[in-house]
């Protein structure tokens, strides 16, 4: 495929509004929170919800603090246990103690995004253990389109809804066949604006639920990758460690470069988000209060991620009592100070910038008339006119001369470049292939 067709391939607004977001948080919460499971199967009483001290400010303030943007709330997990008092089933937080059957997790988590700024998202499985027409088509897409309506008309603007590719059998024995065609159909009609991630048609699975992330992260892939997690033989069926901590093989390096795309015929826009929690488990488990995501790790995670042309989904499990857990908040504090300092002074604002242009190549200097202190360059494309870097090089000039910092395939909406703190007058980028004029948004230098 030529390379003029390549960059015809463009992001749509809400593609761009989830990739200016970058980094935002998913809320584990259900009757899991309350059995120690990550999977329920779906038989657990209401009884046990009870989060006496809910209190849905103090979580959307830690995410917050750490620079997050937006948050997604389980509504509905694979147990079919409901955090919205819905129509449609008796397994929810009416039939719970929580308000003595009054409560709405939903509309409490939603209201305080409000409060905060922050925008709000929900997560709904497809798959229920519980509900009996699991398994019985039209009878079963029905029920879950009722549900998925309630939650896009009750609670305000959404910026995006969540679907998982899990697809298991029913208590009935038997696997439904999912409309997902429908599902989209109806999001589309009351939420316009809203991302349909992961097994949607606008964000992609990055591939794993560790944290990795590919050294060239492609936005143009081929439209069969839309599929991927709509195929029941090839979702997670079972509660399995393995499959959600899967790291990228070297088959699935590469999604889209020239090589890679020239024997397609058909291509779509579908940037890659990561998806990751700040625990072993999704969901809280006392146990695990000592083995919270380092500062370290997490900024590893960031910088790799929202610094890759990548978004970063970043769980955190409220406990039983409906808080955070002190440890996770101090965390999500700590990361945000330290992002907040390294990323505050964008020292390019302050240096001569000269930029030379030949076709597909272009040499970008940022020079300084005394020797600063950096630690990151960002560089950004504008993705309106697509993705058009394949290749290119960052060189630094210190007190010993020119030096070869970095090369790089993508660039994509932002690429983070970290490094030990140096000090040089000079920052040179040279993009030596691309697949036609490369147009940058920005670089920053920190």
């Amino acid at each position: 495929m030529q390379d003029e067709k390549l960059i015809e391939i463009r992001p749509s607004k809400r593609q761009i509004e989830i990739q200016k977001l970058g980094f935002y948080a998913f809320f584990h919460f259900t009757i899991n929170t309350f059995t120690g499971k990550e999977w329920g199967n779906g038989q657990e009483s209401p009884s046990l919800f009870n989060p006496k001290e809910m209190d849905a400010d103090q979580w959307v303030s830690a995410i917050k603090a750490a620079g997050m943007k937006g948050a997604i709330l389980t509504c509905k997990h694979h147990d079919g246990f409901c955090l919205w008092p819905s129509k449609y089933t008796e397994h929810s937080v009416k039939a719970s103690p929580y308000k003595n059957g009054q409560g709405d997790i939903v509309r409490e988590v939603s209201e305080a995004c409000r409060r905060h700024g922050i925008k709000f998202g929900v997560y709904l499985s497809p798959w229920d253990r519980n509900q009996e027409t699991y398994g019985q088509g039209t009878a079963y897409n029905d029920y879950f389109v009722n549900q998925l309506t309630e939650l896009l008309t009750q609670y305000g603007e959404l910026f995006c809804v969540w679907f998982d590719g899990a697809c298991g059998e029913g208590k009935n024995g038997k696997k439904q066949d999912y409309d997902w065609d429908r599902y989209y159909k109806t999001i589309r009609k009351y939420q316009p604006n809203a991302c349909i991630s992961v097994t949607g048609p606008d964000v992609r699975w990055c591939g794993n639920e560790a944290g990795d992330t590919r050294e060239s992260e492609w936005s143009v892939v081929p439209a069969a990758m839309s599929m991927a997690e709509k195929i029941a033989e090839a979702s997670q069926q079972e509660d399995n460690t393995e499959f959600r901590e899967k790291t990228i093989s070297s088959m699935e390096q590469d999604l889209g470069s020239r090589e890679r795309l020239k024997n397609e015929e058909k291509l779509i826009w579908y940037p890659a988000e990561v998806d990751v929690s700040i625990r072993p488990g999704w969901f809280y488990h006392k146990e695990e209060d000592t083995k919270v995501r380092s500062l370290e790790n997490l900024v590893d995670i960031y910088e790799k991620s929202v610094g890759g042309n990548a978004t970063l989904l970043l769980n955190i499990p409220p406990m039983p009592n409906g808080k955070l857990n002190e440890t996770d908040v101090m965390r999500l504090k700590e990361l945000g100070e330290f992002l907040q300092k390294k990323y505050e002074i964008n020292l390019a604002k302050d240096a001569e910038i000269f930029i030379e242009k030949k076709k597909s190549q272009m040499k970008i200097t940022a020079a300084w008339n005394n020797f600063i202190e950096i630690s990151a360059i960002v560089l950004k494309e504008d993705i309106r006119f697509s993705q058009r870097v394949e290749k290119y090089r960052v060189f630094i000039q210190g007190k010993e001369g020119l030096e070869l910092l970095y090369e790089g395939t993508t660039i994509g909406f932002r690429k983070i470049i970290s490094i030990n703190k140096r000090k040089i007058n000079a920052v040179i980028v040279e993009i030596d292939d691309s697949r036609v004029e490369p147009v940058l948004f920005d670089i920053e230098i920190y």
